[in-house]
């Protein structure tokens, strides 16, 4: 197929983001002499300025480091835990069946992306925070065009956002949605940066930034500490792995979803995928059925791992993917009820000249997250703790001092025992479909980047809020397809071309033999790669 876009190539360094300013952010960075990292950040700070209703300061963020010179990955997790006085009593006191998905109440877990980008920072960055942070500094001091996808999701979450002054204020001026194009400045959100530019993770979790947030959720009638922000840490942990014809595919670990996606790997490994290359409806029947068999286990076992016991060498080995592989039949859909998850996020993937990459997922959960902005911060803090259980008997249990089951799932392919291709995608319960569908499509059907993420795409499951086990499909897909898989029991529901349900994904692909930087964005997204 002819792609949205060329391949964007270089050769001293690649972004990509799913908005333009944040991925020209992050060149500028690399051509100044920062580091992948240094240019993540950038990205990352941006985005939660010109993309405010996917990301931003109040969320979490999960990492994929590749340091060069010791050609190892590291994984840093950047979630929050639930504050000591998020606890099932609490809201069983309050009259509450479940953990409200909006408002002051459903931000029950400190933010970790801040501290994330400061523990990055401190380790791999090699220009000071403040130039990092500058062009976001700058975005929000000076105003930005809004997008065509923040006037619509704006719009679409107007009830939940005019609830609370400071969010109204800060989201929509004049009480209405802004239109595309219009002038947006947030100097709350640019006095909090410069603060942490300044001071670093202190300026953020310490301090007047910290006071302030803890001011305006105490107001709200929400019971956060001061030492819920000042004692939270990220934590650096090793990858987890699986191998995939001659590749090694590295995930974080839970309490991220990546395992989902590894174990799906392993499962259709066990099949002819590359045969499969002109059978779109065998091919799609057969990714699906293994997202089921691996969302079967994820349901059962994913939460804070310091919490519940979660066998990865099992579930990750060949010999049990061998075993659900037999569970596939080509003939027949199998039934299944995942849970839903979160409909925001974005990924940023960067490779710098000395073949350093990082891959970042940083999230509110759902689009404007918690919809409470901390009062003068202009911080939207996320809602991730709204996807805890009150039951006390789930695995996913709301407890104080507990990381939440994680959606986010940057990722990693290496060959030979060097980096060959940086990718990660949003979308809730799509993240393990659509980097399944990406890696297949990029080894099996040796797709350029460009081409692997634009193909047609699909959903299945319930996600974003949506109780259904459909499996949904853009138009681009054709009637005979459609009708094939009917035919195997799939309820098949037909969403539009470029659909923003199938996630918006990002990759980079490092050619080991010539060095070339080959990088794709999604066009479901706003964003772009570029390189120099």
């Amino acid at each position: 197929m002819k792609t949205t876009r060329p391949v964007a190539m270089s050769t001293d360094g690649m972004v990509a983001s799913p908005h333009y300013f944040a991925s020209l952010a992050g060149l500028r960075i690399l051509q100044d002499g920062g580091s992948a990292v240094d240019a993540a950040i950038a990205v990352n700070a941006t985005l939660g300025i010109v993309y405010p209703h996917m990301t931003g300061m109040g969320g979490d963020s999960f990492w994929l480091i590749n340091d060069a010179s010791e050609n190892k990955v590291h994984a840093l997790n950047g979630s929050g835990r639930a504050v000591s006085g998020a606890t099932r009593e609490r809201f069983h006191r309050l009259g509450l069946k479940e953990i409200p998905r909006r408002g002051p109440h459903s931000a029950i877990t400190a933010p970790g992306a801040v501290d994330a980008w400061c523990m990055a920072h401190e380790r791999f960055g090699k220009l000071s925070m403040r130039q990092c942070l500058e062009q976001a500094i700058s975005y929000a001091r000076n105003g930005y065009p809004v997008s065509a996808g923040q006037a619509r999701f704006t719009r679409e979450t107007a009830q939940v956002l005019g609830r609370y002054e400071a969010t109204r204020k800060a989201f929509m001026p004049n009480d209405e949605a802004p239109n595309v194009g219009q002038i947006l400045r947030f100097p709350g959100m640019a006095n909090t940066m410069e603060a942490i530019a300044e001071h670093g993770r202190e300026g953020f979790y310490e301090g007047p930034v910290a006071e302030e947030i803890l001011r305006s959720l105490s107001e709200a009638g929400s019971e956060w500490t001061k030492e819920d922000l000042s004692g939270h840490r990220g934590t650096w942990s090793e990858p987890i792995s699986t191998t995939y014809r001659g590749y090694t595919c590295y995930q974080h670990p839970p309490n991220g979803q990546g395992f989902a996606h590894l174990m799906m790997l392993n499962i259709v490994e066990n099949f002819d995928v590359a045969a499969l290359k002109n059978d779109r409806a065998a091919y799609i029947h057969l990714m699906v059925e293994a997202t089921k068999l691996a969302f079967r286990d994820r349901d059962r076992y994913l939460t804070d791992p310091e919490f519940n016991d979660i066998p990865i060498e099992r579930l990750l080995s060949k010999e049990y993917a061998a075993e659900l592989a037999k569970e596939i039949d080509f003939d027949k859909a199998m039934s299944n009820e995942p849970e839903p998850m979160g409909q925001d996020t974005t990924c940023t993937v960067v490779v710098d000249r000395d073949g350093n990459a990082a891959s970042v997922i940083q999230s509110l959960y759902h689009e404007f997250g918690s919809g409470f902005v901390a009062g003068d911060t202009g911080i939207l803090l996320q809602n991730r703790g709204s996807f805890f259980s009150l039951d006390e008997n789930h695995v996913n249990r709301l407890e104080p001092g507990k990381r939440c089951f994680h959606t986010l799932m940057p990722g990693m392919l290496f060959r030979n025992g060097k980096p060959a291709l940086v990718y990660g995608t949003m979308g809730g319960e799509g993240q393990p479909q659509t980097s399944t569908a990406v890696v297949t499509r990029y080894i099996d059907f040796n797709h350029d980047v460009q081409t692997a993420v634009d193909n047609p795409r699909w959903l299945y499951g319930r996600t974003w809020g949506d109780a259904t086990q459909a499996l949904r499909l853009e138009n681009r897909f054709d009637e005979a397809l459609f009708a094939s898989l009917r035919a195997r029991g799939h309820q098949v529901e037909i969403t539009e071309a470029w659909s923003d349900f199938m996630g918006h994904a990002a990759a980079i692909e490092i050619n080991q033999r010539t060095g070339v930087l080959s990088g794709s964005a999604d066009p479901r997204g706003e964003g772009i790669a570029v390189g120099w």
